[in-house]
């Protein structure tokens, strides 16, 4: 394969993105058996994770790679932080909203941000020296506010309103320097390489990150929770989300870390038995609507199963999000056969 290079100079950072000219299958990413394989020989100088307190709240060691462990196992707004250790440059991904909160947040060359939402962006501000580092299609959104808003498809007023909670919240600042990049590329941080794994259907652009020789795979919001995969932004694609997960689940890591919830799982077969639970949710979503239409119903009617958030959960972006969501399931199940819309907002099962 050849690569060109994209190098970002600025005061404290030179960095080097390292990007393919043409596409690789997703079948040749993945860490394989070498000649011999001696897989496990590859992966003999990881460490065990060492778990510590700190002023984050807890740091576990993988390898090259850090976990800044969130409060709440992570979970919304907190998230799992990466800080991955090279010789000659440090990467930080996902600045969380406790890295934005520290005192002294733990220096890095460069950032890497998995996608453009809030939670993954909140502690940038705090890396004024660092380049900052996205996937090419969430690039606009982590450059302006205004867009990453607009992917919620709220209401004007209430989108105002979200606005200033969330820019309080999270202290977000447009990140006009931040630079794309494409499925595949790779920098060494000097003994330790991360290749950039393009993962859309949550957003456009979300991605995750496979650290090597380490053997450790970050897979951003594809977190394994119980909620289910998520795919209620304007931009968010249920096949694509599928067919990342498919993607990942053909990669053969030593661990996988997701930014909420679970943290990190260790081995292939743990890894891909949780996978398929995850995965299983967008059929059970399907099932419910599918329930609901034992006899012909609107979209209205449908909308009150609620199929991503229980009935107290009242936050403004909810009702956008779960039309959506529900509207993605409908449309799917109507191509397949499965439900016909008998006249304009009326559907049954077939």
């Amino acid at each position: 394969m050849c690569y060109v290079q994209i190098r970002y100079t600025k005061v404290g950072a030179l960095s080097t993105w390292r990007v393919p000219t043409e596409d690789y299958k997703s079948s040749t990413i993945g860490l394989q058996e070498s000649t011999n394989g001696a897989r496990e020989e590859r992966y003999g100088h990881a460490q065990r994770p060492k778990v510590g307190a700190n002023s984050l709240n807890e740091t576990r060691r993988f390898g090259s790679v850090q976990v800044l462990a969130g409060s709440n196992k992570g979970a919304y707004p907190y998230g799992n932080s990466l800080l991955i250790e090279g010789s000659s440059e440090t990467l930080l991904v996902d600045p969380s909203l406790e890295v934005a909160w520290l005192e002294n947040p733990p220096p890095a060359d460069c950032v890497f941000v998995s996608h453009a939402h809030e939670d993954h962006l909140a502690g940038l501000a705090r890396y004024d020296s660092a380049h900052v580092t996205v996937h090419q299609d969430d690039l606009r959104h982590v450059q302006s506010a205004e867009l990453r808003l607009e992917r919620y498809g709220m209401p004007p007023q209430i989108a105002r309103n979200h606005e200033r909670e969330l820019s309080a919240k999270f202290r977000l600042a447009d990140s006009v320097d931040a630079v794309g990049v494409p499925d595949l590329a790779t920098m060494d941080l000097g003994g330790t390489t991360v290749t950039v794994i393009h993962l859309p259907g949550h957003t456009r652009g979300h991605s995750g990150l496979l650290v090597e020789p380490d053997g450790f795979l970050f897979l951003a919001d594809i977190d394994l929770s119980s909620f289910g995969p998520y795919y209620g932004d304007i931009d968010s694609d249920l096949e694509a989300f599928e067919a990342s997960i498919a993607r990942c689940r053909d990669i053969d890591a030593r661990w996988y870390g997701t930014f909420h919830h679970h943290g990190v799982v260790e081995g292939v077969d743990n890894f891909r038995a949780r996978l398929d639970a995850y995965l299983a949710v967008v059929g059970r979503r399907d099932e419910l609507i599918l329930a609901a239409l034992s006899e012909p119903r609107t979209i209205e009617d449908i909308l009150e199963t609620r199929l991503l958030y229980p009935p107290h959960i009242n936050e403004p972006y909810v009702p956008a999000i779960e039309r959506r969501t529900t509207e993605r399931h409908l449309s799917r199940l109507i191509s397949r056969g499965h439900v016909d819309e008998v006249e304009p907002n009326l559907f049954r099962i077939t």
